[in-house]
């Protein structure tokens, strides 16, 4: 009982303090985990086997964490170092494609295709952020599409303000349909066992349908704002794509390496490499092409979220191993009733809610666990409740500019580049469009699996 009531006290207050964000995430986190070896596996627990358990270092010296030979279930508790090695490997990777001015060029390369005209490129962009994501981190996406978008906003006299916030949206959709597009896809995929393509199936189909009601939405909500500055003017010069490309030789290795890190992710299924290969993979030959610039590129990876991921992990996994996410499922089982309609709506609602507020990341971390002794106890498919979870963590964290690190990212180079953005502005279309969203994925999940 002491070890379950310090777990909780610890938990409730990295969220707080996440929320409040006096202190950076990652030392909160690191700070949390800290507290939960020392009080809830040493004082509480007394529990060595559990703290080892929760570091689960040991999986990374085993041929299953790099290679498996069928279909293999990775272990959800502690810390889940498939998710960190992978998370990094891929930073390292758009780093060196940042670098040889690849997203840059991408972006001015469909303005140009559209012949700079503000209605489709307010379409064009949004499709981009939502395709990009699914591969890329969508804070990469959404630092280069919102400076991009300011740049061009100015070349062509309209406010960016609409369709960077249209961006930020687009981009955590995007992130929902595979399993490398968004951090919490990432911990539920390398948990369960679950595949690119099993993510492309069934969160990829609801975001397709999701991403067109969307942007109609948003090209009705913002459609005003913008379309006075639809109109040519030829005193106008464009910039020349092939400007922004910084290093040619560097540009065509860094998309090669992109190229051959989605097709390991949509044949990881088949060869057997797990997400932690493929990470380590596409970093390694980042690093060995990139030559002269490597230390800039090896700076510039964000090493706080790495060591956010892993207190995370560690206060997640103190609540594991006390019991209460076992009593959390209890309870969501006792309100359901073991209707898996009402089980279903509680996890994608009270998802989406929470990861208005707070950091989707530790929250798909904490429901992990509970989906799967869900699952066990009720005789609910497992898939049907992780399609849920993702669906709702990953949307619920566009309704409000906190939800998400995207939205943090996208508001402070609006707001940096003299285009603030206050919460009345981000939430009055941000709200609705979430919760079209949701209701589209809860239909979808309804008619689809149950």
């Amino acid at each position: 009982m002491l070890a379950q009531i310090i777990a909780v006290i610890i938990f409730v207050f990295m969220f707080a303090a996440i929320v409040q964000g006096k202190w950076e995430r990652h030392w909160v986190t690191m700070g949390c985990g800290l507290a939960t070896m020392v009080f809830v596996f040493g004082l509480g627990m007394r529990s060595m086997k559990a703290l080892l358990a929760t570091l689960n270092v040991h999986t990374i010296f085993t041929a299953e964490f790099w290679h498996v030979a069928g279909e293999a279930t990775e272990s959800s508790s502690g810390v889940n170092w498939a998710t960190i090695i992978f998370i990094a490997g891929m930073m390292v990777m758009v780093e060196g494609m940042a670098e040889a001015g690849f997203f840059r060029w991408l972006c001015l390369q469909i303005a140009k295709a559209v012949k700079y005209q503000t209605i489709p490129i307010f379409i064009t962009f949004m499709i981009m952020s939502a395709v990009l994501s699914m591969f890329i981190d969508s804070i990469t996406v959404i630092l280069f599409l919102a400076a991009v978008t300011i740049e061009l906003a100015q070349l062509l006299k309209f406010t960016p303000v609409p369709l960077i916030l249209a961006e930020i949206f687009c981009a955590n959709l995007g992130g929902s349909a595979t399993m490398s597009g968004d951090p919490p896809n990432i911990i539920i995929g390398t948990a369960l066992g679950y595949s690119f393509f099993d993510f492309l199936g069934h969160t990829g189909v609801i975001a397709a349908i999701s991403l067109v009601f969307t942007i109609l939405f948003f090209y009705l909500a913002y459609r005003k704002e913008i379309i006075e500055s639809d109109q040519e003017d030829g005193d106008i010069e464009y910039p020349d794509p092939k400007e922004a490309i910084t290093d040619v030789r560097g540009f065509i290795l860094s998309s090669m390496i992109f190229a051959l890190a989605v097709v390991l992710l949509v044949t990881h299924a088949a060869t057997g490499l797990t997400v932690a290969s493929i990470g380590v993979i596409v970093a390694a030959l980042t690093i060995l092409v990139a030559g002269r610039v490597t230390p800039k590129i090896i700076k510039r990876v964000d090493y706080k979220t790495l060591l956010f991921f892993i207190g995370l992990f560690i206060v997640v996994g103190g609540l594991e191993q006390t019991g209460i996410l076992e009593l959390i499922a209890g309870l969501i089982a006792t309100i359901s009733n073991g209707n898996v309609y009402v089980m279903v709506a509680i996890i994608l609602w009270v998802s989406a809610f929470a990861s208005a507020f707070v950091d989707n990341i530790p929250f798909a971390a904490t429901m992990v666990p509970v989906i799967q002794t869900l699952a066990a106890t009720q005789g609910v498919d497992l898939s049907t409740l992780a399609w849920t979870l993702s669906m709702g963590t990953d949307i619920g964290g566009s309704a409000t500019p906190i939800g998400a690190s995207a939205n943090v990212v996208g508001t402070a180079v609006a707001a940096k580049n003299g285009y603030p953005v206050s919460w009345k502005k981000y939430c009055a279309a941000a709200v609705p469009a979430t919760i079209m969203v949701i209701l589209i994925s809860m239909i979808s999940i309804y008619v689809r699996y149950l």
